[in-house]
């Protein structure tokens, strides 16, 4: 089953807002409305989900995705991972994430190290980050969007795949990274 509608919608938010948004903690889709706008991790990634889903159920004209799935994506992105992998029974793990055995939207979870501001909020997997895997409409290229803090670039970037795995290949390696698929939610 392609999801043609839903993978449109998330490229259109990766071309309307990587490189124009800033980067902060805790902050979910309304500091898109703030000036200068910010969004953390998790705030991107269930944007990019729940937009793609509404999409598909727009296109459709009937509900493929569940109202209360996409609500559930609403939170932080430990859970965005264990509420997708609970609805779907999928998952990949460490070595398992390569380019071959991702889904093609995948979303992805990884824990990056412990900050100290996750010791209050207990994490299964001690999953920190989130990224979505988004597809370039010309040419079907797969690019893993993201919104990170940190030194260099801060806020929402676009990577390609091939690149990010690379890069990520310390964390695949010690089993600190997992896969699931929100499409797979489609009923």
């Amino acid at each position: 089953m392609t999801f043609e509608a839903g993978e449109a919608a998330m490229w259109r938010l990766v071309e309307r807002y990587t490189g124009r948004v800033g980067y902060q903690r805790g902050v979910k889709s309304e500091g898109l409305s703030a000036n200068p706008p910010v969004i953390d991790c998790s705030g991107w990634t269930a944007l990019l989900l729940t937009q793609a889903l509404h999409a598909e159920n727009e296109a459709a004209s009937r509900m493929v995705f569940a109202a209360h799935d996409m609500d559930a994506l609403r939170v932080w992105s430990d859970r965005i991972v264990h509420e997708i992998e609970y609805r779907t029974g999928f998952i990949l793990k460490g070595a398992e994430v390569t380019a071959h055995t991702l889904p093609r939207c995948a979303t992805i979870g990884l824990k990056m190290g412990d900050p100290s501001w996750a010791i209050n909020h207990p994490r299964p997997r001690g999953i920190t980050h989130i990224v979505q895997i988004v597809r370039c409409p010309e040419d079907d290229a797969p690019f893993v969007s993201e919104a990170f803090g940190g030194s260099v670039a801060p806020g929402i970037s676009l990577t390609p795949l091939a690149e990010w795995l690379a890069r990520s290949q310390p964390h695949i390696l010690a089993n600190e990274v997992w896969a699931v698929d929100a499409f797979k939610m489609a009923s």
